[in-house]
Order: structure tokens, then sequence, then C-alpha cells
């Protein structure tokens, strides 16, 4: 339950997959990123012609990494719906005519869309080099982005059993009580995924600690790698705006001091700076952006965390 003074809101299942599916449009970035785009659905086929339709694509063109996206609802049976689904997307990713039809579908949103055309140029990502970026993109392998309203066992040990890395994300929908047209979403905190075959394939590493998403500015503070009190470091500029620093002040407990306000991970304190410089950006990943003294950001400082083989405390 949420509660808000008197207002509550309750958990309630959502009215059916295409809900889910219109919500992961209108919030892909809390999936995929603050540097991703989303395209929509598009029939694509198997070598034998085989018809297939996943739920969107994801391009993060920070990360160079594409997502075949299937939103599920997880009473839908693993073995006789989502199982098949993504096989057969995951076949017709491989045809050449399917990477054209990503490629022009990419393209033309960077043409149309100004949002999307501003995340190419924060990347100082030139028009003339797009379509080869997004070429070279879709010639890695695409990562299974699924989208879920609760993850079961069987669903688990299937994403395991791919060799194509699979990111489980759980999305929760709330009504308020006696009022159910009023409709909340909660989304996962930083991008975490629930079930992410990647990170834990390199926590499986003999000199692996633990995962990407597990760390918290906290862990950084344990570990000597921050101190309370230390100064990060963050500049922007808006488009069309001037260029803005931001400073904020690591707590003990690793929450960061902000704008006269305290946040719980570096993200939400990145977004409220760059908002308060003018921008309308929904998104950003604080750990890229802010910085020590030293200039190093703080996902440098979590992946030397991640890759020492002795965490002080434990």
């Amino acid at each position: 339950m949420l509660i808000f003074k008197d207002t509550k809101f309750i958990k309630a299942p959502f009215n059916n997959e295409a809900e889910l599916e219109q919500v992961i449009v209108d919030n892909y970035e809390y999936l995929f990123g603050p540097t991703s785009f989303y395209l929509p659905k598009a029939k694509i086929k198997t070598a034998d012609g085989v018809g297939t339709i996943p739920d969107g694509y994801a391009i993060d063109i920070g990360q160079r990494k594409w997502y075949l996206v299937e939103a599920e609802l997880m009473h839908h049976s693993v073995w006789n719906h989502i199982a098949p689904q993504v096989t057969k997307q995951i076949l017709a990713s491989h045809q050449k005519i399917t990477k054209r039809t990503i490629v022009d579908l990419a393209v033309n949103q960077y043409k149309s869309d100004p949002y999307t055309k501003e995340k190419f140029d924060e990347l100082k990502i030139a028009a003339l080099n797009v379509h080869q970026l997004i070429g070279d993109i879709l010639e890695t392998e695409p990562i299974i982005g699924v989208p879920i309203d609760g993850v079961t066992n069987d669903l688990r040990d299937w994403a395991r059993t791919l060799r194509y890395n699979v990111k489980l994300w759980v999305v929760n929908k709330f009504v308020e009580l006696n009022r159910p047209e009023n409709i909340v979403y909660e989304f996962p905190e930083e991008f975490k995924p629930e079930l992410d075959t990647e990170e834990e394939s390199k926590v499986q590493k003999p000199n692996t600690v633990f995962a990407k998403y597990d760390v918290n500015l906290s862990d950084l503070v344990k570990a000597n790698l921050l101190t309370g009190s230390e100064k990060l470091f963050m500049a922007y500029k808006p488009k069309n705006g001037q260029p803005q620093k931001y400073e904020a002040i690591v707590s003990e407990d690793g929450s960061l001091d902000l704008l006269g306000q305290t946040f719980s991970s570096p993200s939400y304190a990145a977004l409220a700076g760059i908002q308060d410089a003018g921008s309308d950006r929904k998104t950003v990943n604080g750990w890229t952006s802010w910085k020590t003294s030293n200039n190093k950001t703080l996902a440098d400082l979590r992946d030397q965390l991640i890759n020492q083989t002795v965490y002080n405390g434990q």
C-alpha cells in the first residue's frame, strides 16, 4: 500500500497486456536508461518467413546495446506463451531484413523526434554517423528485455537457460482506494532489473564481490572509496541554456545533499540538478554524472569496488 496523507493506493492487476505495453512506451527510460530511445512495434520474420511482433525495440546509444522488448503479465504461461514468442523474436532478429527494418525505424525517429535527436546531440554523435552507429549496435546480440508485473520461478529458470542476456523488470500498478480511476505505476529504482543474467554471470566469477545493481553509495563509503561530507560535482548545459555546475555533499549513510534536499540515489540528485538548470529530461544516470574532486565518476568507484577481491566488512 502507498499512503499520501489520507489517500491510500492499493496494488491492483493490469487490465490487460496492452495497458502494461503503453506504460512501458510512456516510461521506457526508467528501464532502459537515459541514453536509450524506444521504437514501436514492427513485424519481423524468421528465416522461414514465420512472422512475430515484439512489443518494441529499445536502443541504448550510450551503452551501445539494444533490446527486444516483450512486455508480459505474470499469469501468462512461460512455456506456452512467453518462451515461444521470445524464441521466434530471437531467430527473426538475426535476419538482415530485420536489422534494416530497425535501422530505418531508428533513423526516421532521429529525424522526426527532437527528444531522440537531443540524446544523440548530447553524446556528440553527428547526423552523418547515426545510420552507421545504429547498424553497428544491431550487429551485437540483443538483450531480451521483459517488463512484467511479477516474476515466477519458471520464468527465472527459463531466462537462465538462454545464451542471450535477459533482463526482467517488475512494474507494479496501484489504484486509489475507492477511486480506481486514479492510478500510480511503480518502476524499479535506478533501472534495476529483478533478474539480469549478465550480472549474475559476473557475480559467479571468483574475484567478483557483488553485482553492479547491488552497489549503493553507502557501500562506497564503507569501503572508504567515498567519505562522509565529501563533495561531488556535476556540470550540465541544457539545450539553449547556460552551463551550470552543481555540488552535492555525501552523507555517512550514502545519501546526497543538494539544493536543500536529501536524495537516496545519485540519479535522483542528478535529475534534480539538471531540471534546476532548465532541462525537461525525465531521467539521468547519476553514476556517470557525478564526479569526485579527482575526476572519477561514481561508476568508476563502483567498478573499483566490484573488481576488488576483498570488501571491507565482508
